[in-house]
């Protein structure tokens, strides 16, 4: 593979990579109360992708669909593809030049020194790409059966580089690619898909990296001068147009507007849709009618009663956040920008109630000292600044009513939920504290998240904070019907140590004080790590359903036998019990957030 020529992954090992294609077949399936064998590790094949050079997703043939499997069976394989076409690499002189200086700054300006950006180590085990995208393919159902609420798709987003790295790389900065798992009638397909931004694209015509890495590009003032420069001399030669957008929508996946979207927050949203069979088409990038500028956040809000979606954007140049919504048919609603933000802040997420959009203001944020006399990201932390959380009214024309207060050494990256109180006076905010948030981007397996409920009395300034529990949690979801409104119920991954996730608590969020709210708990076993669990009702459609009533689903890989299950759990049950258990054509990496999208909501995308 053309990415492997630089001399720094001369060195990858077999052993150090995950492999990507499918898994042989498996044995009968295991009992989960008991643990699984394991492997030490494999490798991964270096099978180029398939080219495009377009920006919309042309959908690829899918095999003629085949009678479903009876339960004892194997799942079928992919109809195999063509060999996909080595991306053929552009040979013009200015091309090849900027190849030359793209590898002396890798190798000699600015090496992967750290392993937070050497990747040997960031893609080692189940963080490693698959290399190539899986057309719609059947699984297993090994045991249990798969609840008629589950018609639908669950897709789940995570950084998938399309050309390993040749210099740095950090975790966030891989290609977005989907994993769908359609349901359909208690039979699942699984389809890996990569979303068509222009970065990919681009790329992807190329035959090799372009675009600089956001969080690993920028280490010092020597290399962010030598890749910036490099990145003009690509503009001004027209390999790529920055205005189209070069972002990875590798973070998370949204509907609203009767659209599926998704999303990174330093590009706009691409639309993308599920098709019958279960594959994943890229749409286009969207930018609602030229009314939407720039990027938006990975993580908008979407009230279940008014269909409404909440967002914002956050820059480095003032405003360094401008908050807006769009209205239940998807139309953006003019930007409120936000000025008292006096300084450019890691926003990652945030929250709403039917009254308020809630905003922090974290220590993690630009930090261009340290880049120009350490050495480090223009990406850092700020141990002098106190953190403050913003209130705005929802549908604020302007921030003439925000108000912000501060709360010293609460740090959050996401959100889980917010509410107002019945007196009026009180906001309630749920979220992962970052106990020790300097290590968020460079040792992640350092960083301890204490998920705490704050309240915010808007009458008095007084800001009092519970904690719910002492393990190390994120990636926390809620039943999405309570979105803006009091919730009891909450469910986290368990970190071990982040970012792999090796189970699932659930809490009781309205539990008194001082006491730990954990109420399930489902350890997926030695070896076995999952992702961000993700809830879906039995029946949304019943007002009078009980909160938990519904299943718990997310994709679980067993590092030691090199194998992906998506695992459904009861959520009402002590230890989430796993009603269904589908074992996956191959292995999926893991990755960040996810989505269910029902049956009928497909259908309107």
């Amino acid at each position: 593979m053309e990415a492997l020529s630089s001399s720094f992954l001369s060195s990858f090992s077999s052993k150090t990579l995950l492999k990507s294609a499918a898994s042989p077949p498996p044995p009968p399936p295991p009992s989960f109360s008991a643990p699984l064998p394991s492997i030490t590790s494999v490798r991964i094949d270096e099978r180029a992708p398939k080219t495009t050079t377009t920006t919309t997703t042309t959908r690829s043939p899918a095999p003629p669909p085949a009678p479903p499997p009876p339960a004892s069976s194997l799942p079928r394989a992919a109809t195999p593809l063509p060999p996909p076409a080595r991306p053929r690499r552009d040979t013009s002189l200015p091309v090849t030049v900027f190849s030359a200086l793209d590898d002396l700054i890798n190798n000699f300006i600015d090496p992967p020194l750290k392993p937070s950006v050497d990747p040997r180590h960031v893609l080692s085990d189940n963080f490693a790409p698959v290399l190539d995208e899986l057309p719609p393919t059947d699984c297993l159902v090994e045991s249990g059966s798969l609840p008629a609420c589950l018609d639908g798709a669950y897709l789940r987003n995570g950084p998938n580089p399309q050309f390993l790295p040749r210099g740095p790389y950090h975790l966030f900065d891989g290609d977005g690619m989907l994993h769908c798992i359609k349901i359909s009638g208690g039979r699942a397909r699984l389809c890996s898909r990569y979303v068509r931004t222009h970065k990919y694209s681009v790329e992807r015509s190329l035959g090799m990296p372009v675009l600089p890495n956001v969080f690993s590009g920028f280490n010092g003032l020597a290399a962010s001068a030598a890749r910036g420069a490099l990145s003009a001399a690509r503009m001004a030669a027209g390999q790529f147009n920055p205005a189209n957008g070069i972002g990875l929508a590798n973070t998370s996946l949204a509907f609203f507007g009767n659209r599926l979207y998704a999303l990174g927050e330093s590009d706009l949203p691409y639309a993308v849709r599920v098709t019958p069979d279960g594959d994943v088409e890229t749409v286009g990038r969207e930018d609602f009618d030229g009314n939407l500028f720039m990027s938006m956040t990975a993580h908008p809000k979407i009230d279940p009663e008014t269909g409404e979606a909440f967002a914002f954007r956050y820059g480095p140049v003032p405003p360094f956040l401008t908050y807006f919504h769009f209205d239940k048919d998807g139309k953006k609603q003019p930007d409120v920008p936000i000025f008292s933000m006096v300084r450019p802040s890691f926003l990652h997420d945030f929250a709403i109630t039917k009254k308020h959009a809630i905003f922090s203001d974290i220590q993690i944020g630009m930090n261009p000292m340290d880049m120009i006399f350490g050495g480090g990201s223009p990406i850092g932390t700020d141990p002098g600044k106190v953190p403050r959380l913003g209130i705005i009214p929802r549908y604020a024309k302007d921030e003439s009513e925000m108000r912000w207060f501060d709360v010293p050494g609460f740090n959050i990256i996401h959100a889980i939920n917010a509410w107002d109180e019945e007196d009026g006076d009180e906001v309630v905010l749920i979220a992962p504290n970052i106990m020790s948030v300097e290590h968020t981007l460079e040792r992640m397996e350092l960083v301890h998240a204490l998920v705490e409920k704050v309240r915010i009395n808007l009458r008095t300034g007084v800001v009092s904070r519970q904690p719910l529990s002492a393990r190390n949690l994120d990636f926390a979801v809620i039943n999405p019907s309570y979105v803006a409104r009091r919730n009891k119920y909450v469910y986290a991954a368990v970190g071990d140590p982040m970012p792999k996730v090796s189970g699932v608590v659930k809490l009781d969020v309205s539990m008194p004080d001082r006491r730990d709210c954990t109420v399930a708990c489902r350890m997926f076993g030695p070896g076995c790590f999952g992702g961000e669990p993700f809830f879906v009702a039995r029946d949304p459609d019943d007002p009078e359903a009980e909160e938990d009533d519904g299943y718990v689903v997310s994709y679980v890989h067993d590092e030691r036998k090199g194998e992906s299950r998506f695992l459904v759990m009861d959520a009402k049950s002590p230890e989430l019990d796993i009603v269904a258990s589908v074992r996956l054509p191959r292995r999926v990496p893991y990755g960040f957030h996810g989505l269910f999208v029902r049956d009928s909501h497909l259908k309107m995308s």
